[in-house]
């Protein structure tokens, strides 16, 4: 190869990489703007700053579940069929962004799931979570989410097997430990209740929640179950938050 050659390819290199960051940094910027004016009530300011962010880097998943986040709360405050509609289309957006990065967002999924429940669309919901986990059999994350569904509509059953299957695939994984310890408690087996808190309080000290059932249980207070698992907010990120497939 002529030497020329050889350094115009280098330099190509150099400019490739420079410009990618160069996007990701801007990108992330905007979000963090959009999370801000999400925070404070300015849907409408939050959705420019989430399209500027999409058009700056439109690899970026984040972005669209951040649009489809913000359109799904406008959803519910208006109670606009265009709005849900808009929400679905951005987290489908967001997992194809996702698959073709090879990550898997969990908060689109677990916001779309919800969104599907929400518009009476219930079988879409399950169909969506279970594909997951057949995609992706390793992900503790996924089985964790159906998990959730299953506890939604009282199907203890189909609950259990879900967080069983995931503790197999990642033993310590802290959510799968504490909705685990939660199904133990609730059934009165207060022993693996408090084994499963144990071993999620290993993976993640910080979860003030289970540490005091830990503590009541240790205490023979059982008298006072832990409140049901509350149902995870639609919410909006400004930093990538996207976690490999396992």
């Amino acid at each position: 190869m002529p030497p020329s050659r050889a350094v115009s390819l280098g330099l190509f290199a150099v400019v490739a990489v420079s410009l990618a960051s160069g996007c990701q940094m801007a990108s992330s910027g905007l979000n963090a703007q959009g999370t801000r004016h999400y925070l404070q009530g300015n849907h409408m300011a939050a959705v420019q700053r989430f399209h500027e962010a999409m058009q700056t880097d439109p690899a970026n998943p984040d972005s669209y579940y951040n649009l489809g986040a913000t359109y799904h709360q406008l959803a519910k405050v208006q109670s606009n069929d265009s709005y849900y509609d808009q929400a679905e289309n951005f987290y489908n957006q967001c997992l194809d962004r996702a698959e073709l990065l090879n990550k898997e967002h969990v908060d689109c999924y677990r916001s779309l799931a919800v969104l599907l429940v929400e518009r009476d669309r219930n079988d879409e919901a399950f169909r969506l979570l279970r594909g997951w986990t057949e995609r992706s059999p390793l992900s503790a994350d996924a089985k964790v989410e159906l998990a959730r569904l299953h506890h939604e509509f009282g199907d203890q059953v189909g609950e259990e097997e879900q967080l069983l299957a995931a503790v197999e695939v990642d033993t310590f994984n802290a959510r799968a430990r504490t909705a685990l310890g939660r199904l133990r408690e609730a059934q009165g087996d207060y022993a693996q209740a408090l084994a499963n808190y144990n071993h999620s309080l290993q993976s993640n000290h910080v979860q003030p929640a289970v540490a005091a059932r830990v503590t009541a249980l240790r205490s023979a207070a059982v008298s006072d179950p832990l409140s049901p698992v509350p149902a995870t907010p639609t919410r909006v990120v400004n930093t990538p938050t996207l976690l490999p497939l396992q």
